[in-house]
């Protein structure tokens, strides 16, 4: 696994990672991890060979780790005093890039449906567009002015397809050509973050069979990775509608996203859009 490239010092890092470790250790007690009470304890938590032996590593060596010392250290390593430790999927994380490594690749998961606590803030957010898209792009829920603003309709099952095949959305996105760049380089990126996950090359293979401009995108191998855009739709009815689009992460569900569209300060989006739900007579209009 190839060293992280850290915006902190080395000298810093080691001393974040000291601290880290040592609060860690506090928070375990000898009977979280089957240790039998032997009394008293000056310090809270686990000793530091108590971690070493659970880990199976020596306690020189741990010691010198929690000190803050410049030693090598290994994903095996890692792994072991994460589980000794307790440390969720974050933490984890945050140990890898403490100890000058980068963090393991995410976990495929299966695509879920939104729960109801989301689709309630989904449809709380109309007269606003919003939807959910899992891993592989595809639409796990997409609010009804979502539906109206972008032309998405019952056929349209995944956003990347959806971007390049998608005639009347096409047409409504004002800066069509200039995004198509920077959508292609974003589902490259998010492909690589599993690496083993075979749908990614699937949809991109059969995109590219029926979307030339796909195509020649994709073979640029170019990566982005964005969580916010402005995006601008020239719709029909409503005219001129731009938006703040914000790309929010879905924690208990790896790899999904909340897309939520804002009216872009300055414009008029917000009253148009409005307008346009109410003609649709889909939702009352949204406050602030």
């Amino acid at each position: 696994m190839a060293s992280a490239q850290s915006p902190m010092s080395g000298d810093r890092r080691r001393a974040e990672l000291r601290e880290f470790l040592r609060s860690r250790r506090a928070g375990i007690s000898p009977a979280d991890v089957g240790i039998p009470d032997g009394g008293r304890r000056r310090t809270p938590g686990l000793r530091r060979e108590e971690v070493a032996v659970l880990a199976g590593v020596g306690v020189s060596w741990y010691t010198w780790l929690e000190q803050g010392r410049d030693i090598k250290v290994s994903e095996q390593v890692l792994d072991a005093l994460a589980r000794v430790l307790s440390l969720d999927t974050a933490e984890r994380a945050h140990l890898y890039r403490l100890a000058g490594l980068n963090p393991p690749q995410a976990r495929s998961t299966p695509s879920v449906p939104a729960s109801p606590e989301v689709q309630r803030l989904l449809d709380a957010w109309s007269p606003r567009p919003g939807y959910i898209r899992d891993r592989h792009w595809n639409f796990t829920a997409i609010n009804d002015a979502a539906r109206v603003v972008f032309g998405y309709g019952e056929t349209d099952h995944n956003c990347l397809v959806s971007f390049f095949t998608n005639v009347r959305y096409r047409v409504l996105h004002r800066q069509w050509a200039e995004t198509a760049l920077d959508v292609a380089a974003g589902f490259r990126a998010d492909a690589a973050r599993y690496p083993d996950d075979p749908e990614f090359d699937r949809i991109a293979t059969d995109l590219a069979a029926v979307s030339q401009e796909f195509a020649e995108l994709w073979a640029r191998h170019d990566v982005a990775e964005h969580t916010s855009a402005v995006k601008a739709v020239d719709h029909p009815e409503a005219g001129t509608l731009t938006f703040d689009a914000t790309l929010l992460p879905l924690p208990e569900h790896p790899g999904h996203h909340l897309i939520l569209h804002n009216p872009r300060p300055g414009t008029d989006t917000q009253e148009r859009l409005e307008k346009l739900m109410r003609d649709r007579s889909l939702v009352v209009a949204h406050p602030g």
